[in-house]
C-alpha cells in the first residue's frame, strides 16, 4: 500500500496537470466555440437581410449554420480531450442513422421544412390555415413552423403536420370575396330589401366595383328568405368590411322596416271528435 502512494502521487504530478488541462482547453474551446456560433448566427441573419433574402429562407439557413458549427465545436473540444475525432465522428454517424430510424417523424420534419422552402407554398408574415391551426407566419424553422394566432398567442406547429395536409393561405391574392346572408321574413317586400342591400354595398367605397358585386335570393329557407351578399375587396380590407356590412345591414333593415325572422315553426292543431 505504502508503495502504491508515491506512484499515484507521480502520476498525479505528471499525468494529472496535463489531463486537467486538457479538460481546461476543452471547455474554454467549447464555450468560446459556442459564443462564436451564435455571433455568426447572427452575422448570417443580417448579412441575408442585407441582401434582402425572403424572410421565409434567413431563419432556415441561419439555423443550420448555427447547428454545423456547433457540431464542429464539440469535435474540436472532443480532439482535445484525446478523442479520435475520426472514429467518433463514425460513431456518431452509425448512432445517428439509428436515431433517425427511431425518430423519424424528425427526419420527416426537416425534409417537410427543406420542401416548404423550395416549393414556397408561403412565406413569413402570410396568414394561413394548416396543420390544425390557423395564424401568421412568424418562423421557418429546421423542425418546426411558429405561427402567431390572431389573439397574440404563438404556436409551434411541425413541419411535417404542415406539408402532409392542406394548406389554405389568405394573403397570397390581392383581393378576397365576402359572402354575407341576410334573412327577410316571408311578408316583407323582396324587391325593397334587394334594394337597401344593392344600396349598402354601392355605398361602401372599400367595395370593388370588378368583380362586380352580388345580391341575389339565395334560399327559401323554412323561417326566411335568404339573400346572399357577395362582394370583392382588398384583402386587408376583409374583415373591416365584412362587419361593418353586417352591422349596417341589421341597421338599414330595422329603419325600413324590413323584419329579420327568429327561426320559427307553424304547428297546426287537428281535434276528431270520437
Amino acid at each position: 500500500m505504502e508503495s502504491l502512494l508515491p506512484k499515484l502521487l507521480e502520476f498525479l504530478t505528471t499525468k494529472g496537470v496535463s489531463i486537467g488541462l486538457n479538460i481546461l482547453y476543452a471547455l474554454v474551446i467549447f464555450i468560446l466555440g459556442k459564443w462564436v456560433a451564435g455571433m455568426l448566427k447572427k452575422t448570417t441573419r443580417k448579412v441575408l437581410e442585407r441582401q434582402k433574402v425572403d424572410a421565409t429562407l434567413i431563419g432556415f439557413v441561419a439555423n443550420l449554420v448555427y447547428i454545423f458549427l456547433l457540431i464542429f465545436v464539440v469535435l474540436a473540444a472532443l480532439n482535445v480531450l484525446g478523442f479520435q475525432t475520426t472514429s467518433f465522428a463514425a460513431i456518431l454517424a452509425a448512432a445517428g442513422f439509428a436515431i433517425g430510424l427511431a425518430l423519424q417523424g424528425g427526419l420527416a420534419n426537416f425534409a417537410a421544412g427543406v420542401l416548404m422552402l423550395i416549393f414556397r407554398p408561403f412565406k413569413v408574415g402570410d396568414f394561413i390555415e394548416a396543420g390544425g391551426t390557423a395564424g401568421i407566419v412568424e418562423e421557418i424553422q429546421i423542425f418546426t413552423t411558429q405561427m402567431r394566432t390572431p389573439d397574440n398567442k404563438t404556436i409551434i406547429v411541425p413541419n411535417a403536420s404542415i406539408t402532409g395536409g392542406n394548406i389554405t393561405n389568405y394573403s397570397t391574392k390581392p383581393t378576397r370575396r365576402v359572402d354575407l346572408v341576410a334573412g327577410i321574413g316571408y311578408d316583407d317586400d323582396i324587391d325593397k330589401a334587394k334594394a337597401v342591400l344593392n344600396d349598402i354595398v354601392a355605398k361602401d367605397a372599400r367595395i370593388l366595383n370588378d368583380p362586380a358585386p352580388q345580391v341575389a335570393v339565395s334560399e327559401l329557407a323554412d323561417s326566411s328568405v335568404n339573400f346572399v351578399v357577395r362582394v370583392w375587396v382588398n384583402a386587408a380590407d376583409y374583415w373591416d368590411v365584412y362587419f361593418d356590412a353586417t352591422e349596417t345591414i341589421k341597421k338599414r333593415f330595422d329603419q325600413e322596416g324590413i323584419s329579420i325572422p327568429y327561426p320559427q315553426q307553424d304547428i297546426h292543431l287537428y281535434q276528431h271528435n270520437n
